[in-house]
């Protein structure tokens, strides 16, 4: 599962905004809010999973088995890392190539309201 820490192998687990959001209204695709708590305080995202690095491994029990996972934060620090682990757990899991801050810009207006729809 090392393939997904090279540069090639980092191309095959991202996905962008779009392609989620339309996955997340199929019920196809769930977000893990993968920030620090410290983070989180700021702005905080209803229709995310949130789980800190810390709290990943102790709650795989938690997150679904047949939904592409996509781990996203702010600018993808930390995002990559939880995808390449949740595939070496099994799981289909992707990282938001754009990050939170891209996603929360995308989802103003009539875009949120079509998103919450």
């Amino acid at each position: 599962m090392l393939k997904y820490a090279t540069p090639a192998g980092l191309k095959e687990i991202r996905t962008n905004i779009d392609e989620f959001l339309k996955l997340y209204k199929e019920d196809k695709a769930v977000l893990i809010d993968i920030r620090m708590p410290f983070e989180k305080k700021v702005w905080g995202l209803k229709f995310t999973i949130e789980l800190s690095p810390e709290e990943l491994e102790a709650n795989l029990d938690k997150l679904p088995k047949d939904k592409l996972i996509v781990t996203a934060c702010p600018g993808n620090g930390r995002s990559p890392y939880a995808a390449i682990y949740l595939k070496e757990k099994g799981f289909n899991a992707k990282y938001l190539e754009e990050g939170l801050i891209e996603l929360m810009k995308k989802l103003k207006g009539a875009e949120a309201k079509n998103f919450l729809s």
